[in-house]
């Protein structure tokens, strides 16, 4: 047991050990203010907003007992701030806890103290203050769970609390995933505010996880007594780097916030294995598991509300349908007992835990919905179950006062939240299956690593296995046959070949060897590797890829309008319906327009009416609009990234369905981006060797492909023997620059859609097209232009290479097309999408590539700001413009068009500027983002069909405008069901989509306009 008192202590050091100088040791999520000194008073404050904090405030956190409610909390805070010299005060009901900010001249603790006291509640402090620091900070983005939410108008009414608090920027719930990601001011507001406003609101919150980069959560086991605490106190006390920490008792879990300049995860690990001597088990706590573990919790939860439901509603069941027809059973419940028959006591006490006990979560949520000045699903849930229950009540009450017995309809109530808890169920289960693409992602990354300690001669003196996610920048990791690589990094020794389709989505073992790139996640498949990490944490290509598959999810689609206006104005159309139902129904009864044999025996017109008003309550369901856009969404998502296609938001999503235009950049998006030199001629006394040392010299600096192909080139030409074709390139380049043999260049310039520009031995040189070089009055020689036009006629892009003004040779450069270009091209043509070619390279060129792939619509010679231009030219009319790009001279382009696609191979500039990433480098994934738009808003379409169908004919048959015809009705516990099922028919109708398969190379030629 957790010793009295200490239940989430704060651990808060205010120095480091030996004799350095203080160090900075505060409280975890105190104000950080930008200090400023106030001349007045000679004071330090810092302000955010309108409101001042003192730097040297003393912040307090409080136990406070006896709160039962948000008023209690009110109250509370209420007392508080109205102490002088508290500058803010926060109370959370949930974690019965008060966080205090005050002014320590002016107020003492028990101050505090003494005020919630006064105020009728039990106050305990529970540790002692500490310095407020000032220091400016950025904001954070932060993602946090959010329960209890079941409908569209749920998600309204939390974004709209949510954006209202101060210092949050933006907020954007989503419903599938019961998931909202905050972006706030950390120095305004801090998260556990946050937690507190959705729980005040009334739905069940917790913190995921954050954007901060220093700061980690542990799982801590082994702490049993006050001795254990001050142990792992004093050992983080004098562990240098660590700046603030936080213990939580109750979830054995502990916060650190370093410096990750001093210090890193695993070093914190090691140091309180060491400093308890391995008593203490520590261990990263994963997000993402943490997740699941809340999922599976809430199904479980939700499970046994059902089972226990359906176990008391069953004996209502026998008691109306089977046991009249047992004589020695149906006497006995014919038994008066008081005023009442034995029967009547029986369904009364069961349904009244039904309704009050089982059902209380829905009055609970309809509570929160109508405090917030909103409604959902659980208020027509509350009000249906609540009028069958009153109205039973009311009967058997009425009966015992005047004798005449009408008919009771307990069983009703009872069957409704039986099957509404069914629906619920059912509903998180398939919720469940639409975020399996995340989890998945999760899987791929390995639990544990094998780190190896390396001496000063770089000799292996130690293996160790170690969490994967204390894996430090510059660690040195054994990667074994038959394992995944537990991070990205550099291969330093060894070879083999790694299997990267669940990254890629290529099914080709990809061959490493020394210096090669690898990709965490990935199987290593034959040989053992070393690989030294360069990117850990969130900076994991891994990462990224769930980062965005996480964004995407939390995105809405502007198709998702619709249903939250429909949410909210649905629960007051469908209660005034109902109002009109019972009225109508009751009043024409009374004035005999039908007659009196459609009312049930012992019935009369008011319980006739009632009946079918509460089948129109419950049969009505906004849950089915509010999640036929986001779980469609959530699985494409999901499919998309397995797939090989990351979709940045619901947004691009839904425009991408609607693209009329493909705009292909053609260097390494069209053409396979390795150019390679094929022709060099020199036009003056140089030397091919000199000519060749020029060239590369200059474009040595420079990250372009065709750069890289010429210095590839006059490497090879100079350092031509046996080992040189089988050495890595990369290799190559290294050792030459060591080797000497490139010239100095100075004054390094790169010149967009031109070339390049620099001084070497004090001439200027210029490499590059004719623009370049006629922009800068050089003329070029007749022979020259000549072998230009016969390189470009022939699909080759001719460089050109001045030394003093004066053109000194050409090289002829080829890049060979994309074996998928042609049919891509074709494919999008029979899909009703025109493609066009949008180059920086000359027309003759342009022309021959375009020629050969099929694209009729040609832009050449224009430069990265002119390819925006172009996308707005054809965006006149309204058309949807997508953009396919992989340089960084395409990012303009990518963000002006309405869908940009990078290659994934491509940089990481061009990536961010993008709504679609293609991880493959595979045109054909044109055609699958496509098609997979496409595809998701036709079931998008679907569902909403259905959701709007099922209510427009659901509430008139509710309402009984098939009985005076067909004399059908729809008892309200079949009603109850049928509005559980929709919502469920709903999601598993998006879950179809995770049939989807991408069109192959020999389908998309048969791919039609629909």
């Amino acid at each position: 047991m957790a010793p009295a008192g200490h239940r989430d202590l704060q651990l808060t050091p205010l120095s480091s050990a030996g004799g350095d100088a203080l160090e900075d040791v505060r409280l975890l999520d105190s104000y950080e203010e930008e200090e400023r000194q106030s001349k007045e008073n000679g004071q330090e404050q810092s302000r955010v907003g309108e409101v001042v904090v003192l730097v040297g405030a003393k912040r307090v956190q409080v136990r406070v007992t006896g709160m039962t409610c948000a008023a209690c909390s009110g109250s509370v805070e209420a007392a508080l701030v109205a102490i002088p010299g508290v500058v803010s005060a926060s109370v959370a009901l949930l974690q019965n806890r008060a966080d205090v900010v005050f002014d320590p001249s002016l107020v003492k603790d028990e101050d505090i103290k003494n005020a919630i006291e006064d105020a009728g509640f039990d106050a305990e402090i529970l540790q002692e203050s500490s310095a407020v620091q000032a220091k400016p900070q950025g904001t954070l983005v932060g993602h946090f769970r959010i329960g209890g939410m079941t409908c569209a108008a749920c998600v309204n009414s939390v974004e709209g609390i949510l954006r209202k608090l101060p210092g949050v920027k933006r907020a954007v719930v989503a419903l599938a995933t019961s998931l909202g990601e905050v972006e706030y001011e950390p120095t305004v507001i801090r998260k556990e505010e946050i937690v507190d406003a959705i729980e005040d609101a009334g739905f069940e919150a917790s913190f995921v996880q954050s954007s901060e980069q220093d700061k980690i959560l542990f799982g801590v086991s082994g702490l049993f007594t006050d001795t254990d605490l001050h142990i792992l106190d004093s050992i983080l006390v004098s562990v240098k780097g660590v700046k603030q920490f936080k213990l939580n008792r109750d979830f054995a879990e502990l916060e650190v916030v370093f410096d990750p300049e001093v210090i890193g995860p695993r070093v914190i690990v090691d140091e309180i294995n060491r400093g308890s001597n391995g008593k203490f088990d520590v261990t990263v706590r994963n997000p993402y598991a943490s997740m699941s573990a809340n999922n599976i919790e809430e199904s479980s939860k939700m499970f046994r509300l059902f089972t226990s439901s359906l176990t008391l509603s069953i004996p209502l069941v026998f008691i109306n349908v089977v046991c009249p027809h047992i004589p020695l059973i149906y006497s006995l419940l014919l038994w008066r007992c008081g005023p009442f028959e034995m029967g009547d006591w029986i369904k009364f006490g069961l349904v009244t835990i039904v309704q009050f006990v089982i059902g209380k979560r829905f009055y609970v949520a309809a509570g929160r919905a109508l405090r917030n000045r909103s409604t959902n699903m659980d208020v027509l849930v509350a009000l249906g179950t609540t009028a069958s229950y009153l109205y039973s009540v009311c009967a058997l009450l009425y009966g015992a006062l005047t004798g005449f017995w009408s008919q009771t309809y307990f069983e009703t109530s009872a069957m409704l939240i039986t099957f509404v808890l069914l629906g619920k169920y059912l509903e998180i289960l398939a919720k469940g299956k639409t975020s399996d693409a995340i989890k998945k992602l999760v899987e791929l990354a390995p639990a544990t690593a094998i780190l190896l300690a390396k001496d000063a001669g770089g000799r292996v003196t130690e293996e160790r296995e170690i969490d994967a996610l204390l894996i430090q920048a510059g660690d040195t990791l054994k990667v074994s046959p038959g394992s995944k690589v537990p991070a990205d990094g550099i291969v330093v020794w060894g070879s083999s070949y790694v299997d990267e389709s669940m990254v890629t989505g290529e099914s080709t073992p990809v061959p490493k060897d020394v210096d090669a790139s690898v990709i965490g996640g990935t199987m290593n498949l034959h040989g053992v590797l070393h690989i030294q990490a360069n990117k850990v944490g969130s900076k994991t290509v891994l990462s990224q890829i769930i980062s965005l598959v996480e964004t995407a999810q939390m995105s809405k689609a502007p198709v998702q309008k619709f249903a939250d206006f429909v949410a909210s104005i649905f629960v007051p159309v469908v209660v005034s319906l109902a109002l009109l139902t019972f009225l109508g129904w009751y009043i024409f009864g009374e004035l005999g327009t039908y007659p009196e044999e459609w009312v049930p025996e012992n019935g009369n017109y008011f319980v006739f009416a009632l009946m079918f008003s509460i089948s129109v309550v419950v049969i009505a369901c906004p849950c089915a609009l509010g999640l036929a856009t986001p779980t469609a969404i959530m699985v494409a998502t999901g499919v998309g990234a397995n797939n090989g296609v990351l979709i940045k938001g619901g947004d691009s999503l839904e425009r991408a369905q609607k693209i009329k235009y493909v705009l292909f950049d053609k260097t390494g998006t069209l053409t396979q981006g390795k150019a390679t030199v094929t022709d060099a001629k020199v036009f003056s006394a140089m030397s091919r060797g000199d000519f060749l040392t020029l060239v590369a010299s200059a474009e040595a600096s420079s990250e372009h492909p065709i750069s890289k192909a010429i210095v590839d080139y006059a490497q090879h030409f100079h350092f031509f023997d046996g080992d040189s074709v089988a050495n890595d390139t990369k290799g190559h380049r290294k050792q030459s620059k060591y080797s000497g043999w490139l010239l100095d260049a100075v004054d390094f310039s790169a010149l967009p859609g031109r070339g390049l520009e620099c001084f070497i031995n004090g001439k200027r040189v210029l490499v590059g097209n004719r623009k370049l070089l006629t922009e800068n009055g050089i003329e070029i020689p007749s022979e020259a232009e000549n072998f230009l036009v016969e390189l470009e006629e022939n699909a080759k892009t001719g460089v050109l290479v001045a030394n003093d003004d004066v053109v000194v040779g050409i090289l002829g450069v080829a890049d060979p097309l994309k074996r998928e270009a042609a049919v891509v091209v074709e494919g999008l043509t029979k899909m009703g999408v025109t493609p066009v070619m949008v180059t920086g390279d000359n027309w003759r060129t342009a022309q021959a590539v375009a020629k050969e792939v099929g694209i009729q619509d040609v832009r050449a010679e224009v430069m990265p700001a002119g390819k925006a231009d172009v996308i707005r030219s054809f965006q006149q009319d309204g058309s949807i413009v997508a953009m396919v790009g992989d340089g960084i001279n395409d990012s303009p382009a990518l963000a002006a068009a309405d869908v940009g696609m990078a290659i994934g191979a491509g940089t990481d500039i061009a990536i961010e500027a993008a709504e679609y990433v293609l991880m493959r480098n595979n045109l054909e994934d044109v055609i699958t983002a496509i098609d997979l738009s496409r595809k998701t808003f036709s079931r998008i379409r679907t569902n909403y069909i259905f959701a709007m169908a099922y209510n427009v004919i659901a509430i008139p048959v509710a309402a009984g405008v098939l009985f005076p015809t067909l004399r059908f009705k729809l008892p309200p516990w079949v009603a109850g069901a049928c509005m559980a099922l929709s919502s469920v028919s709903v999601v598993c109708s998006s879950l179809l989509l995770r049939t989807y398969r991408r069109p192959r190379l020999t389908t998309i030629l048969e791919i039609t306009v629909e």
